[in-house]
Order: structure tokens, then sequence, then C-alpha cells
């Protein structure tokens, strides 16, 4: 699957697509791939204040529990419910309909601590290589 260019990414293989002051978050096809079937998400609630690179909640697979990194900070405004009540979104689609929350950010230039489409398919081949 195709990095989408729309957005930007973590070391830790998540997402944020920013629309004006609200951040879509996800994991990428890379991290749901290594994770397996992912069965259980825990999320924060709307209200809840993120920082950037700070734990926003769990991932649960058939492998592992892992713990999940906020792209940016800011204030959680919605949680996807379909992906608490279908985690499987999340493998199916992982750039669409399995984002995770979307976030009213503190301060937009964060996202230029992020990792570009392109350095992160280079972080991610890297990782492959080793």
């Amino acid at each position: 699957m195709p990095t989408p260019t729309d957005r930007r990414y973590t070391k830790e293989h998540e997402w944020v697509r920013v629309e004006n002051d609200l951040g879509t978050v996800g994991i990428t096809d890379y991290a749901q791939d290594q994770l397996g079937d992912i069965v259980y998400l825990d999320l924060p609630s709307p209200g809840t204040q993120v920082k950037q690179m700070e734990k926003l909640g769990e991932i649960e697979s058939v492998k592992a529990v892992s713990e999940l990194y906020s792209p940016i900070s800011g204030e959680v405004v919605e949680v996807n419910q379909e992906v608490i009540d279908r985690p499987e979104l999340v493998n199916q689609s992982p750039y669409d309909e399995g984002w995770l929350v979307r976030v009213r950010l503190a301060d937009t230039a964060e996202v230029d601590n992020l990792l570009t489409p392109e350095r992160y398919d280079q972080y991610v081949a890297q990782a492959q290589e080793t």
C-alpha cells in the first residue's frame, strides 16, 4: 500500500493529516502489518489533552499490546467509534476508515517535527534491511 502524501509520520508509525486546526491521527500500513490482527483499542476520550510524542493510548493485536503516541499536541475532539466497535478496520483501511482520533492542534508548527512521506518511506526501508 503506498504511503499517502497528504500527511506526516512518526518513527513510531503513527500518521497525522492536518486540515485547518484539526489533525486526524492513525497508524501506518507498515504498523498494522507488523502488529497482525488488531483486536482492541484503548483511546482517549474527547476533551483529553495530548502532547506530541507522548502516550495516546494502546493497541492490542493477537501478537502484542503496543503503545500509541500522539504525533501532535492538542485536545482530542473525536474518537472513531467504528474502530472501537470493529478494530479490524485498522488492518483493513489504516489510512481511511481505520483512523483513530481527531485532535484540535495546540501548535500547527509541531507538524514540522514529523517525517515527510518520503522520509518515512526511507525510514521503513532502513528498518526492513536490519
